[in-house]
């Protein structure tokens, strides 16, 4: 294999995608298989027709959202609704230009490219990007100085579908080259329930109505959390001999794994407690936050934090993070009421 295309290979299967052989048994073919997200999946599938009717390249699609909503399983789906192949890489290992244009200038016609983590792609590559997007071609320079010279390469047709988890990180140049934009939200407890029904029969064991529902309840509102809890409350079930995972036992696996009754577990109270005992329930700001638990910052912006905001455990504040009264009252603190915690300052300031 040429130098060219073991490069190539490495950008397109270096793919921060999360998944393994456990996720791909699970992921869903098409749009029909797809729990949840309604409004999407029924927008997806005019968009995909009108595009198979007119025999032209669908949209570029930005599909933006907390991690595990289902942002890559959606980028399959549509490859293989449209019929074509699909192309998958993630924009950290986009260093240079010249990667992004190894691959473009691979795609076969009506391909379907899929960046994940999009957001993260440095200004340099995102510029052979907008050509690419709006007239399918990229502008390559050759040579140096007084003799470099532009030269353009014209590219198949082709459909780019973006992932992101930090919409406000995009560039306004970049999401307006977007035909779909689509925002994923947090699931409903009947579609996780009906996802933990679907992936306990893939796992070959019975579940009851009520464990699901319990299960469903502590997952964060994510389907890939709760895929991860079916997957390890079978294991307790397994072990204790058990052929079929009742409220009980449930119950008893998640309370081992430290998830309580919300879908916490226990770097969501970590973060909480220390905003509470250790900055009076705040305002606080999110890098003082991440010292103070041992994580990385990046990872309580994109997991941690658009749950506990979602719950109504932690506000967002021009002036930092907020631990709410519910927040407290879960936790077993005492609640002490500010000028900031009781929500007054939210009037006037903006998210940080």
């Amino acid at each position: 294999m040429s130098e060219k295309f073991e490069n190539l290979s490495r950008l397109v299967d270096a793919r921060k995608t999360g998944e393994d052989d456990f996720e791909k048994t699970l992921r869903p073919k098409r749009l029909s298989e797809f729990i949840g997200q309604r409004k999407i999946v029924e927008n997806l599938a005019v968009f995909i027709e009108s595009s198979k009717l007119q025999k032209k390249p669908l949209d570029h699609v930005l599909l933006a959202g907390p991690p595990g909503l289902g942002k890559t399983t959606l980028a399959y789906i549509i490859a293989n609704e449209l019929g074509v192949n699909l192309k998958v890489t993630s924009a950290p290992v986009i260093e240079k230009t010249g990667d992004l244009a190894s691959i473009l200038t691979a795609l076969e016609e009506n391909d379907v490219l899929f960046i994940d983590e999009i957001h993260r792609l440095s200004p340099a590559v995102e510029e052979i990007l907008y050509p690419a997007m709006e007239d399918r071609a990229i502008d390559i320079i050759i040579g140096q100085g007084m003799a470099a010279k532009s030269i353009r390469i014209h590219l198949a047709p082709f459909t780019l579908i973006g992932a992101t988890t930090r919409t406000g990180l995009l560039t306004g140049a970049l999401r307006d080259r977007f035909g779909i934009p689509l925002r994923l939200n947090y699931y409903e407890i009947e579609d996780l329930k009906e996802i933990a029904l679907r992936t306990a029969k893939i796992l070959n064991i019975e579940i009851t109505l009520d464990a699901a529902e319990e299960i469903a309840r502590r997952s964060r509102r994510t389907p890939r959390i709760i895929n991860r809890l079916i997957k390890r409350v079978t294991d307790f079930a397994v072990v204790q001999g058990e052929k079929k995972i009742n409220l009980e036992i449930a119950r008893f696996a998640l309370g081992k794994l430290d998830i309580d009754n919300l879908g916490l577990d226990e770097m969501d109270r970590t973060i909480l407690s220390a905003i509470i005992s250790k900055y009076n329930g705040g305002p606080v700001g999110v890098k003082t936050i991440a010292i103070s638990v041992g994580e990385e910052i990046d990872t309580l912006e994109d997991f941690y934090e658009p749950f506990l905001v979602q719950a109504g455990l932690l506000k967002r504040t021009s002036r930092g993070r907020v631990a709410t009264r519910l927040a407290y009252e879960h936790l077993g603190f005492q609640y002490t009421p500010t000028f900031e915690t009781e929500g007054i300052r939210d009037l006037f300031d903006q998210e940080e």
